[in-house]
């Protein structure tokens, strides 16, 4: 369903999409060098902010019912 959705907008804006896909190209690869604390800060964060969209999402879904 939700393909279907993303299927159709991409037909209504089908050069839009493409130069998002252009831009994920370009910088898929980073330039620069990073430390391996850096690193490991950027995973932490990474980590961090997926365990707070989940804290997010079941809080909405325990207001739902």
């Amino acid at each position: 369903m939700f393909s279907s959705l993303l299927r159709k907008i991409g037909t209504l804006f089908p050069f839009r999409f493409q130069k998002i896909r252009e831009i994920n190209r370009r910088y898929a690869k980073p330039r620069i060098h990073t430390s391996p604390g850096v690193s490991l800060a950027l995973l932490f964060l990474r980590l961090y902010l997926i365990f707070l969209v989940a804290v997010l999402c079941y809080k909405f879904v325990t207001i739902i019912r």
